[in-house]
């Protein structure tokens, strides 16, 4: 009898990404990721008690890919680097984008602490400079919501075949600059 393949956990992670990947979230079964890794259940098994602490696993990934591309953004411009962020990943994994947005579930739901964290970005983009904590945030709160809209477009692909990426970031960053001026001049009445 051959010895049993061992994978690590990491291996195991990779399969089971790469099903949400191309499948969805919802995909994710304990024989589907056996399947992809040439296996039987058992190594899973050892790795993980159940499929949903896999796909708890899953999530984290997608999280740390959804961060790393927003780290490759580097325009000296971190308002603006959220969003053009948001819009390749959407355009790179569009079937993970259309779970974590527009599904419910738990993973997507609004956490404070990610929020504090775009704030302070926020803070260092010369463009908002001179603007509150409270005005930081709804300036995101406005931006994220047409940032998603856009990229909820990007992911079903509903926008024209030809527009382009950079058309994209530009009537984003149009959108933002309308949001940022408006905020601005209300401020200097207050």
């Amino acid at each position: 009898m051959a010895p049993k393949t061992k994978f690590t956990k990491e291996q195991i992670i990779d399969a089971a990404f790469d099903i949400a990947r191309t499948e969805g979230v919802d995909s994710i079964t304990i024989r589907k990721v056996a399947e992809k890794l040439g296996s039987s259940i058992a190594p899973i098994y050892v790795n993980f008690k159940e499929v949903g602490e896999l796909v708890e696993e899953v999530y984290k990934k997608t999280f740390e890919i959804s961060r790393q591309i927003l780290m490759e953004q580097n325009s000296g411009h971190p308002f603006r680097d959220i969003g053009v962020a948001s819009i390749r990943f959407a355009r790179e994994y569009p079937v993970l984008f259309r779970d974590l947005v527009m599904k419910k579930n738990d993973q997507a739901k609004h956490n404070e602490e990610e929020t504090q964290g775009f704030i302070k970005m926020m803070r260092m983009d010369p463009d908002l400079n001179g603007l509150s904590d409270d005005e930081l945030l709804e300036i995101f709160l406005k931006m994220k919501i047409f940032q998603v809209g856009m990229s909820v477009m990007v992911a079903n692909e509903l926008l024209p075949g030809d527009f382009t990426e950079e058309q994209m970031i530009q009537l984003m960053s149009s959108a933002a600059e309308d949001v940022i001026s408006t905020a601005k001049r209300r401020a200097e009445r207050q």
